[in-house]
């Protein structure tokens, strides 16, 4: 019985039907075409991946992209970048300043001689030195060392003894 009903679909399928488009006052054929229910299918499937496809593309790849939620425009990123930079500068320079306004203040207090005062020895004091960097572990860090592992030991001895119980 479902044989019978896959052959009546796929004969359904590739049965050859005209479509014709006829004048109604004068029953002249305008046009006509030979089509079966599978060109039909494809060609309606193809059409709307192809719909799909160019929509796509079209927000995509124009300024469409920035009204959709989430997206922003690629001037407002570039824009966010250069002020991020622009405020670390600024950020340094405002250091150096400071760092230039307490040796002045030294100087005008007695609290150092004008000879012993530089500009360039002051601002080379303020540039962090990357040895000034505490780069020892905290003791929550060195338990989770530890504790990863062990882990790490628990689950390589589980692996050989799975390997070998499969080899078995």
């Amino acid at each position: 019985m479902a044989k019978k009903k896959k052959k009546n679909l796929r004969k359904k399928l590739f049965i050859k039907n005209r479509l014709v488009v006829l004048n109604e006052d004068t029953f002249e054929e305008i046009f006509s075409f030979r089509l079966t229910l599978m060109n039909v299918f494809v060609t309606f499937t193809l059409g709307g991946i192809f719909l799909i496809l160019i929509t796509t593309f079209i927000i995509a790849f124009t300024p469409l992209r920035e009204f959709i939620p989430g997206y922003s425009s690629t001037e407002l990123k570039r824009n966010a970048t250069k002020l991020a930079i622009k405020s670390d500068s600024l950020e340094t320079a405002l250091k150096q300043n400071e760092a230039y306004i307490k040796g002045v203040q030294k100087v005008l207090k007695g609290e150092l001689e004008y000879s012993k005062f530089n500009k360039d020895s002051i601002l080379a004091e303020t540039v962090e030195d990357p040895s000034d960097l505490n780069m020892k572990a905290s003791d929550a860090e060195i338990k989770l060392r530890e504790e990863v592992a062990a882990t790490e030991k628990e689950q390589k001895t589980k692996s050989k003894d799975k390997k070998k119980s499969d080899k078995k």
